[in-house]
């Protein structure tokens, strides 16, 4: 079995096409669940952002596995699947692995080196595994995954270069020093916004949100970093726009949650609104109202192709650079893994062979001293351990260092180990703790 990687992001989709396929959080549970009923799939995680829409996958087998999560996107989007196979990109095994590295090093996201996406991929993760579709092998990889992403801004400083996705459509707004700026939506994307709206010097922040304790949480905590702030729920949201100078949207809703309706009583002030949900959650029909501007994920992205931003050349190859030996080193490993079952199995069947004739020699010799017999079976369990342990070491180094060669199934086959047998074909599964470490 193999990680696939399918996904949509900004690079293969349009965004009407990525607002199809995104997985809301109330349903990622019930997705995750479907996909795993695949009859190729065995474990799964689904990535869902601003600008992706991923699954990552252990299937048995790569077509198998593919036609499985595609029914599953095509059946959630509501998209014909010719269509939805046009914007899917897929990778599998070894560039699976690469991929989900470079996702999360911020090296495939739209503004290059942002570092929001790191937190992503361990909500996924952790959504993921309180549903019960993680095992070992997703595990380990979102593990490795995540300190991947770390050492790669540690060690680059891409992440001082690249913006996040707000701090972009923050800078397409215009100047915020001492504006009156809306958040809508207290989820996390609400929360950065109002941190860099903080940083910006926004004079008033209003965090308007359908369920007024999580506004009231954010507005606090904004508080205490010394800007005026206030909560409101949704249906303040009118009032709330009267008053605004900027208006971020960022709640993650199925439909448009800021209408033309509710700007539509301003007169004699600009007002720029950013809508960074996905699906949108501005109806574009605010843009004619007059003296409102809005700035949406394509607007980000055309700023993002202009100007270039996003990370020198030179962290950018460095932090590459930090990808693929890590890449290297984690296949290197899985493969070793791999090799270890079968090792396992070969030292247990010496060990039976040497009790059996050990047994044969009581039967034979019954008179033989006791210390004699102990010492003469130390003996014997030393020669087989010295003769084992070179090519059971060598074994494990060469499928490490090698691609290709099947060095478990050369193992079986010399030694008549049972290919059936779960010490040779399994490992255990892993319990996790509550930070998804194995404990």
């Amino acid at each position: 079995m193999s990680v696939l990687a399918v996904g949509l992001s900004h690079r293969t989709a349009d965004l009407a096409t990525l607002e199809r396929a995104v997985v809301p959080a109330a349903e990622l549970d019930k997705v995750l669940h479907q996909l795993q009923q695949g009859q190729y799939v065995h474990e799964v995680m689904v990535l869902s952002t601003c600008n992706r829409i991923e699954v990552y996958a252990l299937v048995e087998t790569f077509h198998g596995g593919l036609a499985d999560v595609s029914e599953v996107l095509a059946q959630h989007s509501g998209c014909p699947a010719a269509d939805l196979y046009d914007n899917l990109y897929v990778h599998y095994a070894g560039a699976a692995v690469e991929h989900i590295f470079n996702v999360a090093s911020g090296l495939d996201s739209m503004v290059v080196g942002e570092t929001q996406i790191l937190g992503q991929v361990r909500s996924a993760y952790a959504a993921a595994r309180e549903a019960g579709t993680v095992g070992r092998t997703l595990h380990e990889l979102i593990q490795t995954t995540l300190r991947v992403g770390k050492r790669v801004h540690t060690e680059t400083g891409l992440d001082q270069l690249g913006a996040s996705v707000v701090a972009e459509a923050l800078a397409a707004a215009g100047e915020l020093a001492g504006r009156h700026a809306v958040v809508v939506g207290a989820g996390s994307m609400g929360a950065l916004s109002a941190s860099r709206l903080r940083k910006a010097g926004a004079g008033r922040i209003t965090v308007v949100n359908r369920t007024l304790a999580r506004a009231e949480r954010l507005a606090w905590t904004v508080a205490q970093q010394g800007v005026d702030t206030a909560a409101l729920p949704i249906d303040g949201l009118s009032d709330a726009v009267a008053a605004a100078d900027v208006v971020i949207c960022c709640t993650g809703a199925k439909g448009a949650v800021l209408t033309a309706d509710h700007v539509s009583s301003r007169t004699g002030r600009p007002l720029v609104i950013c809508d960074l949900g996905l699906p949108r959650d501005v109806d574009p029909a605010v843009t004619e109202v007059p003296e409102v501007a809005l700035v949406d994920l394509v607007t980000v992205q055309r700023r993002m192709e202009t100007s270039g931003s996003g990370g020198s050349a030179r962290q950018i190859a460095k932090a590459t650079g930090i990808v693929l030996d890590e890449v290297r080193e984690y296949l290197a490993g899985q493969r070793s893994a791999a090799v270890t079952p079968t090792v396992t199995a070969l030292r247990k069947r010496a060990a039976e062979v040497v009790d059996a004739e050990l047994l044969r020699l009581d039967k034979r010799l019954p008179e033989l001293d006791g210390p004699v017999r102990d010492e003469f079976a130390r003996t014997v369990r030393r020669v087989v351990d010295k003769l084992l342990h070179a090519p059971t070491v060598r074994v494990k180094q060469l499928a490490a260092e090698t691609q290709g060669m099947d060095y478990a199934g050369a193992l079986r086959e010399l030694f008549e180990l049972d290919p059936t047998s779960p010490v040779v074909v399994s490992s255990p599964t892993p319990n996790f703790s509550a930070d998804g470490e194995t404990q």
